[in-house]
């Protein structure tokens, strides 16, 4: 096999990730879906809870579609799962203009849409962990910044095509779209380093099987084995189901305590810059700090913001900016800590899995908060289990002890200048 190889600019690939997910299914189609209530209401008679039931579909299509996606790109070369993927995704989008105002028939094209855009994001995190080791939590953060601006320019542009065309051809003009922006971006910039396959499948290792091209990290049976895989899945499906179910949850907390619309609702902004920060500092924190002892101090912010979330405005602020911090903390956390724990031999399959227990998790997250609400008769009442469910995971996550597999020191630099070529042998294979 070559040993020789060319020079590239990993960034590149944080790049194309970054831009792609910003029409991925989280900002596009579930950030936007509150647009399309009423139009899809007005022109169908349906009642707004029934149209509602589309968004849960999307998300459930999701979280099976990571699932599904994850194990094939333990399988096949990352293009020939991240490609079909986009495509299909875009073309799911696009068709929801022409469901029928029925259901099941306009709740099928959501579900298709999520299920395909399980193949979405994962591959890109697999792609920037290949090529980040030095530096890998902050090139997470940084896709994860570039895709959260969708959040910020689809829904106005949404609403002007809804305004000028009607929501069906907002909804073809934006899978369109997804579909040419997806494809300049990944098309010439995300891959895997160093990958090798024969007819779409990943090599395992050379036809002569002297050098193995097996990544470093543990196999599915030995990864569901250690402690870590389960500490880990633990950790961020407790505090994803408390922090997004508090989020959820502040307006009507604050409101039921006195607090004016006007002052709550701006919490939410406050939420949202704060979640950007997040992201932005906890990327290069991961990357100095060791997991076991930054995780618990991320997860006992929202304890302490769960106090100050009281009437006072000042306090609120103050409280609803621990909470964001740390869910912009958690975003990258997945990827990362399997990564460093358990490897990247099966990296899609064990975060596919991972992926899809955690949305499960998080999306009762805010029905569990309003149940709690309901039964003990206010909110003040649930918070002390929620700090207590934030504080066991800071607890769990004190003993996750040392890295498996720690940065190498210099990788990041030789990985820019020198990617191994494909093996002349495995191209004829092909």
């Amino acid at each position: 096999m070559s040993t020789t190889g060319w020079r590239r600019n990993p960034w590149l690939v944080v790049l194309g990730a970054g831009l792609s997910n910003m029409f991925g299914l989280g900002p596009l189609v579930l950030g936007t879906f509150g647009l399309f209530v009423i139009p899809i209401s007005h022109e169908s008679g349906l009642s707004r809870t029934s149209i509602t039931l589309a968004f849960t579909a999307a998300a459930v299509g999701m979280a099976l579609g990571t699932l599904v996606a994850g194990r094939l790109l333990d399988v096949f070369a990352l293009r020939v799962v991240v490609i079909p993927a986009w495509v299909l995704y875009a073309a799911g989008v696009a068709a929801i203009a022409a469901a029928p105002l029925a259901h099941p028939w306009l709740v099928l094209p959501y579900f298709l849409t999520g299920l395909f855009a399980g193949g979405t994001f994962i591959p890109m995190t697999k792609a920037i962990v290949s090529w980040f080791d030095n530096r890998r939590g902050l090139a997470l953060a940084v896709m994860a910044v570039l895709a959260a601006l969708g959040s910020t320019v689809l829904p106005p542009l949404a609403t002007m095509m809804i305004r000028s065309l009607g929501w069906r051809w907002a909804y073809l003009f934006l899978g369109v779209a997804t579909l040419a922006v997806s494809l300049v971006t990944i098309v010439p910039f995300v891959r895997v380093r160093g990958e090798q396959s024969v007819r779409g499948r990943q090599a395992r290792d050379t036809p002569a099987r002297d050098v193995s091209l097996e990544l470093p990290g543990l196999t599915v049976r030995e990864a569901l084995a250690a402690r870590q895989f389960w500490f880990i899945t633990v950790i961020l499906c407790v505090a994803g189901m408390a922090v997004f179910g508090i989020q959820v949850n502040a307006v009507p907390m604050l409101t039921d305590a006195g607090m004016p619309l006007s002052q709550a609702a701006l919490l939410l902004t406050v939420y949202g810059i704060t979640a950007t920060a997040g992201r932005l500092l906890g990327g290069p924190l991961l990357d100095r700090i060791p997991a076991r002892l930054l995780v618990p101090v991320i997860l006992l912010c929202p304890v302490g913001g769960l106090f100050l979330l009281r009437p006072t405005f000042s306090a609120a602020v103050a409280g609803m900016a621990l909470i964001g911090l740390a869910f912009g903390v958690e975003v990258d956390l997945m990827s990362f800590l399997v990564s460093r724990y358990l490897g990247l031999r099966r990296f899609g399959t064990l975060v596919g899995a991972m992926h899809c227990v955690v949305l499960f998790s998080v999306a009762f997250g805010p029905a569990i908060v309003s149940a709690g609400r309901d039964q003990v008769g206010s909110y003040e009442g649930i918070m002390p289990w929620l700090g207590a469910a934030l504080a066991g995971c800071a607890l769990l996550a004190m003993f996750l002890g040392p890295y498996r597999y720690p940065a190498v020191a210099g990788f990041d630099r030789r990985a820019a200048e020198n990617e191994p070529t494909p093996s002349p042998t495995l191209s004829k294979r092909a």
